[in-house]
């Protein structure tokens, strides 16, 4: 498609999945993008898994990159949420029409992405801390920790939940809440269970939330929402060390009857990834200033519980992309904020309202217990697939902000 926006280059600050996605995506739409990540080394073996939804998946598609994830993914079909008995609560998956969930490994599909953009040509500058932007009537400069300047005509903050992006765009910005939950993860090589046949398991414990899924060969993969009352960073969670934790972890699923303390079990403490607290902003009010945009996180991060952090990331970095192919860049950032905040805040309100469920005490568990079947049953799968049946058409042309 003939490209007839005026952006001609791009910064994109953050090297994670949404920065190579973004760069990837304005490459394919003819603006010239590079990315400058503030770590001095790639984050190879970093985070836990994910699943990446259908909607995450079509808007990969859209720049040809769906296949990376569907390589290295394995499908879910379904997820089953179950309470601290094993009683099945409730059962959801996407309409039949729309592909499978995937579940990925974030190590993996950072390595796939990154790999990807490098064949690709697209420039990935590490090292580069970003302390400030200057802006001018034709382009804006990037100021790195290093005492070395950048200059393009647009900014893309795609820096994560602790963006400095968005403390540039709005230095009254919100910071990101605590969900009151530790989170915990494993890949388990040798599972010694049978196969859940594509279904992933959520389980209600008295005591904490476990979720669950056993491949083909036996191989698995776990995680744990830990409630905790005080918040705590990720290094912090660390320097408890994995022994402790790993006691903690088995103290908690004492009393379920779930496989939650067999898999524990079965992890070696150096196998356990700690991953930290669970998070999630706000509204964050002005996406956009001058020119300076976010995407990904760092303008709307879901929780881990909503399954799509990664899907509506690249469903943006795509969008932007198309929208600066088309329209002059502040008509484009205001035509890419309207055709994203409402999907994105409702689809955070949903993850928070999961977050609620799995901190739930023991009279709210028991409530939920009896009352989420019922209410399952009564709800149409259909109403409910908008988060996933979400296509977005590279070839249409972007229009300008209604």
């Amino acid at each position: 498609m003939t490209r007839i926006g005026k952006t001609r280059t791009a910064l994109v600050i953050g090297g994670g999945i949404a920065g190579p996605v973004a760069a990837m995506a304005l490459r394919q739409a003819g603006i010239e993008a590079a990315v400058y990540e503030a770590y001095d080394s790639t984050a190879d073996g970093a985070g836990g898994g994910m699943t990446i939804a259908p909607n995450g998946q079509n808007a990969l598609d859209a720049i040809g990159a769906g296949g990376l994830v569907r390589a290295i993914g394995t499908p879910v079909t379904a997820m089953e949420l179950r309470s601290w008995t094993g009683k099945p609560l409730a059962r959801f998956a996407p309409p039949s029409r729309l592909p499978s969930l995937q579940f990925v490994w974030r190590a993996d599909l950072y390595r796939a992405i990154y790999d990807e953009a490098e064949r690709r040509s697209v420039p990935i500058h590490h090292g580069k801390r970003l302390t400030g932007a200057t802006e001018t009537g034709s382009g804006i400069t990037a100021h790195f920790a290093d005492g070395t300047e950048a200059s393009a005509d647009v900014l893309i903050g795609a820096d994560g939940i602790r963006s400095t992006v968005r403390s540039l765009i709005d230095p009254a910005a919100a910071q990101p809440n605590y969900a009151g939950l530790v989170c915990f993860g494993a890949r388990l090589h040798q599972s010694g269970l049978p196969s859940t046949d594509g279904v992933m398991y959520m389980c209600f414990g008295k005591r904490a939330f476990f979720g669950y899924q056993v491949f083909e060969d036996s191989s698995a993969m776990w995680f744990v929402n830990l409630p905790h009352r005080a918040p705590m960073t990720v290094s912090e969670a660390q320097a408890i060390g994995a022994n402790e934790w790993m006691r903690i972890l088995r103290n908690a699923f004492a009393d379920d009857r779930t496989p939650a303390l067999e898999m524990i079990s079965r992890t070696k403490a150096d196998e356990l990834l700690i991953t930290g607290p669970m998070e999630n902003m706000p509204g964050v009010a002005n996406w956009t200033h001058g020119r300076m945009t976010l995407i990904g996180d760092a303008a709307h991060a879901a929780s881990s519980s909503s399954g799509q952090g990664a899907s509506i990331a690249a469903e943006s970095a795509v969008e932007l992309a198309r929208c600066l192919r088309d329209l002059p860049y502040d008509q484009a950032f205001a035509a890419y904020e309207q055709l994203r905040r409402p999907r994105v805040e409702r689809i955070i309100k949903l993850g928070a309202r999961t977050n609620s469920n799995k901190t739930a005490g023991p009279v709210g568990r028991v409530l939920r217990d009896l009352v989420m079947p019922a209410a399952t049953k009564l709800i149409n799968p259909e109403k409910t697939a908008w988060q996933f049946d979400h296509h977005i058409d590279w070839e249409a042309t972007a229009a300008p902000r209604a």
